[in-house]
């Protein structure tokens, strides 16, 4: 009886079937069919490199290279069409470019194996990937700096341990997520030198026998370095679990700014209004504007780190070299880098359109916010600060027994707790004041502010 099972690349030894189970428990064109492109692109700088080698003649590379951008064409336009036995990608794009150019497609696997292909494939598509994230981070930096920009005036309680703390400026406010964020990018530069390194001519696990020229295929694919062990190239994963880490990261990041914004748009804070299109309504309360963007953001965090730890898990004992386990390097990836693009774009989004009531601001600064602004007032009259932080408490506990605010205290009141204040200590009430004594270098006064903005106005610049 004749066998109608397509071959598989790997099937000469085998003389039964896989059990169908297996099969599909094995496959993974599914998922890894997302990385067509960098598989022709890999295949065809390594028909370069063995033709280099002597192993192709002109008239062969030709028809692979042919063959090949018409493999690719047809998954451009959506014709390719995945046929039972196309466990992965490669497996699939080889098949297809054996019926397109016939016997001559079995010598493009030569001294190549599916290990050093798919770790190529992967570094590649990831390579590519990193550049459209760090675009959006970019945005996003951009975004913050342009609210930063035009509503520096807008003066804002800062909050500790979620209590009232001091006064500082909105757009300082802004800006901490903007050096986070900044730091993102930082990061991600330097996760993409990493991933950036070429595996392919690692063969299996041993190296490639025919002396392929790595260095040239690696210049013909746009990367910086070849690796220099074969058994590293193929099993080196720690790209994945360090970029799984650098997206959990940067969605904490966005998970901590919508947490701030989300209060902020509480009706009991009223700070910040979002707008109608990054939000949604009650299915029972109509009065009801939730802020779903923001929600949805804060849960995305804990999914991307979720897939980080999964992997970890899966990674910390596979011994050297490759093994089946490395497979479930991709989903994760995959699901992370298309939540984290739309979380990024999302994100830029909710702040460009939010709105912030500057009445409202105005009238969440209470004199509690300058007590230690009273405190720096002895300071500066050089009685020690410890001295002066229970001079303060006591004022503040003073005017809290009288349900007034602190400047509401008399001077005669000051003075029954410190004879150094003097008429001028009305100074101390004024907001513009407290923000504008905080001069320093990363301070909040509008100066400081201003600077933190040419800083990352530079930096963007250079991006």
């Amino acid at each position: 009886m004749t066998n109608t099972q397509p071959k598989k690349l790997w099937g000469g030894r085998f003389s039964g079937a896989n059990d169908p189970l297996m099969e599909a428990f094995n496959e993974s064109i599914h998922f890894d069919k997302k990385m067509y492109k960098a598989d022709i692109l890999g295949s065809k700088a390594y028909v370069k490199g063995i033709q280099k080698a002597g192993i192709l003649t002109a008239d062969e590379a030709d028809q692979l290279l042919k063959g090949l951008d018409t493999v690719l064409s047809e998954w451009e336009s959506g014709s390719f069409e995945i046929k039972f036995g196309d466990e992965d990608i490669h497996t699939a794009n080889e098949r297809r470019l054996g019926e397109i150019i016939g016997p001559v497609a079995g010598k493009l696997h030569t001294g190549r194996s599916r290990n050093d292909q798919a770790a190529t494939d992967f570094r590649y598509w990831m390579r590519e990937e990193l550049k459209a994230l760090k675009t959006y981070l970019v945005e996003t930096v951009k975004v913050i700096l342009e609210r930063a920009n035009a509503e520096i005036d807008i003066i804002i309680p800062g909050y500790t341990h979620l209590q009232r703390a001091q006064p500082v400026r909105w757009s300082h406010f802004l800006l901490n997520y903007a050096f986070l964020f900044q730091a993102d990018c930082e990061r991600l530069d330097q996760l993409y030198t990493r991933v950036n390194s070429l595996p392919l001519g690692s063969g299996a696990l041993a190296g490639n026998p025919f002396n392929v020229d790595r260095e040239m295929m690696a210049k013909e694919l746009g990367f910086s370095s070849v690796i220099n062990n074969s058994i590293t190239g193929v099993s080196d994963r720690d790209f994945v679990a360090e970029f799984l880490f650098w997206a959990s990261l940067v969605m904490t990041h966005i998970g901590r700014l919508s947490e701030d914004l989300i209060i902020y748009s509480t009706s009991e804070f009223g700070l910040i209004t979002l707008a109608d299109a990054y939000s949604t309504g009650s299915s029972i309360m109509p009065q009801k504007k939730n802020p779903d963007s923001l929600e949805l953001l804060r849960g995305k965090s804990g999914r991307i780190f979720g897939n980080m730890a999964g992997f970890m898990m899966t990674y910390k004992g596979i011994p050297s070299s490759y093994n089946k386990d490395l497979q479930e390097d991709k989903e994760p990836v995959f699901d992370t880098a298309s939540n984290l693009s739309s979380s990024l774009q999302i994100t830029s989004s909710v702040i460009a359109t939010l709105s912030i009531s500057k009445e409202r601001a105005k009238s969440m600064l209470t004199d509690d916010l300058l007590a230690t602004d009273l405190a720096d007032y002895l300071v500066r009259k050089g009685i020690p600060f410890r001295e002066t932080h229970h001079v303060s408490g006591s004022a503040v506990r003073l005017a809290e027994s009288r349900g007034c605010q602190l400047s509401d205290l008399t001077l005669s009141d000051l003075q029954g707790l410190h004879p150094l204040f003097t008429e001028d200590v009305i100074k101390v009430w004024d907001f513009e004041t407290c923000v504008e004594n905080r001069q320093s270098t990363g301070g909040t006064s509008k100066n400081a502010v201003n600077k933190q903005i040419s800083l990352l106005s530079t930096w963007l610049t250079q991006q």
